[in-house]
C-alpha cells in the first residue's frame, strides 16, 4: 500500500509544525477581512494557528498574524477569533 503524505504547516503562535488539519486557518481576503477558516475552503491568503487559545493569545502579543498578512487588525477581530476557538459563540 502507498502511504500519502501529511501536508504540515507551522502554527505561527508556537512556530511547531504540526498536520494541516490539527491546525486552524486565519483568512485575510481580498475586501481586508481577517476571519478564522473552520473549513479550510475560504478564498484568501492564509496562515495557521494551533486550536488552542494560548497559540491565539502568543500571536497576538508579538503581532504575528499582523505579520504574516502585512497589515494591522483591529483588537474586535482577535477577540471575535478568540470566541470561535473557545466555543463561546
Amino acid at each position: 500500500m502507498h502511504k500519502r503524505k501529511v501536508p504540515m504547516r507551522m502554527c505561527i503562535g508556537c512556530k511547531e509544525m504540526k498536520p494541516k488539519r490539527e491546525l486552524v486557518r486565519v483568512v485575510h481576503n481580498k475586501e481586508g477581512e481577517v476571519s478564522l477558516d473552520l473549513t479550510g475552503k475560504k478564498a484568501g491568503r492564509g496562515a495557521y494557528i494551533c486550536a488552542d487559545t494560548s497559540c491565539l493569545d502568543k500571536a497576538r502579543k508579538a503581532h504575528l498574524i499582523e505579520k504574516a498578512f502585512k497589515r494591522s487588525i483591529p483588537q474586535e477581530v482577535y477577540d471575535e477569533m478568540e470566541k470561535e476557538l473557545s466555543g463561546d459563540e
